[in-house]
């Protein structure tokens, strides 16, 4: 990983913001009555019609803003670039809420050093816009995490909230479409869920991860997850105070992501590490 390249965070996370507010109001505003759809992985593993138009404008504004840089999209866009740096984007986070005209959905993007296909590579700034919330969490290395809405246009500083008891612990978490590993989640959920305050399912890994850093949920943990999945989101819980791993202290990936404030980190990952 190229972790002594040189780069503008500031910058990377301006761009980033204004690519996810541009994508969101595109799948809030055009959000047709009868939405197309597919299936990829599963029955229940949908695509849209909106998820294909927002990748192809998130596709469309990275080439013209950042032509050199490469691009990750969950919907296949993938472009090899020349700086170090990759856009790794979801145009929809939450495909399932949005199919169904519930608000938890976002758009995710993020900046990263190293390659996303790989075990080592690193978000460096993100954003992650929630438009039916009308909130835009965004961060960039070393500066820490924002988050901003329409009646509040000035960003507000973020951070991880301070419980330290598990017991009191309120926990999101995320379930696949694949029936076996929905099974293998329900069995670690029933082992998490007696020692804990109560579990959150809201459908956005990218939108429980924010939620996290700004303190509204104490920790969130989901297997399964691709780096276009998490790489805004963990690089804006990091920033807000959170330790984000694979619940055993190393890198987070599709094995586990384990995101909590450091007094819950350790207590929570013993669970949930498998």
């Amino acid at each position: 990983m190229e972790q002594d390249m040189a780069y503008d965070g500031a910058a990377l996370e301006r761009i980033a913001v204004a690519l996810a507010l541009e994508a969101g109001r595109l799948i809030r505003d055009e959000r047709p009555i009868r939405l197309a759809t597919d299936t990829k992985s599963s029955n229940t593993d949908v695509v849209t019609d909106m998820d294909t138009r927002s990748e192809a404008l998130l596709h469309k504004r990275i080439a013209e803003s950042c032509p050199q840089d490469g691009l990750l999209g969950e919907e296949g866009a993938h472009r090899v670039g020349s700086t170090g740096i990759t856009w790794v984007v979801d145009p929809i986070d939450g495909t399932t809420n949005y199919l169904y005209d519930l608000p938890m959905y976002a758009v995710s993007v993020a900046a990263v050093v190293g390659s996303p296909a790989g075990p080592d590579w690193m978000p460096i700034a993100g954003a992650v816009h929630a438009p039916v919330l009308d909130t835009v969490w965004s961060a960039a290395a070393g500066a820490g995490a924002r988050r901003t809405v329409s009646q509040r246009p000035d960003p507000q500083a973020i951070v991880v909230g301070t419980e330290h008891e598990l017991s009191r612990a309120l926990v999101a978490t995320g379930f696949g479409y694949r029936a076996e590993a929905r099974a293998r989640q329900a069995r670690l959920l029933t082992r998490v869920l007696p020692h804990v305050r109560d579990i959150r399912r809201c459908g956005s890994a990218a939108v429980d991860l924010c939620m996290v850093a700004d303190g509204r949920v104490d920790a969130f943990y989901e297997s399964g997850l691709r780096p276009w999945d998490l790489a805004a989101g963990w690089l804006i819980a990091r920033e807000a105070g959170a330790v984000v791993t694979d619940g055993a202290g190393g890198h987070p990936g599709e094995h586990l992501v384990l995101a909590a404030n450091p007094a819950l980190h350790e207590s929570l990952g013993r669970l949930v590490a498998h």
